[in-house]
C-alpha cells in the first residue's frame, strides 16, 4: 500500500466522527423538543443547555474535519 492510499483511508476513517456529531445533534435537539412538549414553562431553563450540548458536539465535528484534512494535506 502505498502513501496516497493511507492517507485516503485515514482521513476517511477520521471523517467518521462527522456521523456521531450529527446523531448527536439530533438527539440534543429531539430532546429539548420532548421537554418543552412535556412543560412548555420549562422552556428558558432548558433551552441554555440544549444550546451548550450542541456547541459541544458541533465541536467534536469540526475536530474530526480538522483531522481528516490533517490527515490529507499534510
Amino acid at each position: 500500500m502505498d502513501i496516497e492510499s493511507a492517507k485516503l483511508i485515514g482521513a476517511g476513517l477520521a471523517a467518521i466522527g462527522v456521523i456521531g456529531a450529527g446523531v448527536g445533534v439530533g438527539s440534543v435537539w429531539s430532546s429539548l423538543i420532548a421537554a418543552v412538549g412535556r412543560n412548555p414553562a420549562a422552556k428558558p431553563n432548558v433551552e441554555l443547555y440544549a444550546w451548550i450540548g450542541f456547541a459541544v458536539t458541533e465541536a467534536i465535528a469540526l475536530y474530526a474535519l480538522v483531522i481528516s484534512l490533517l490527515i490529507l494535506f499534510k
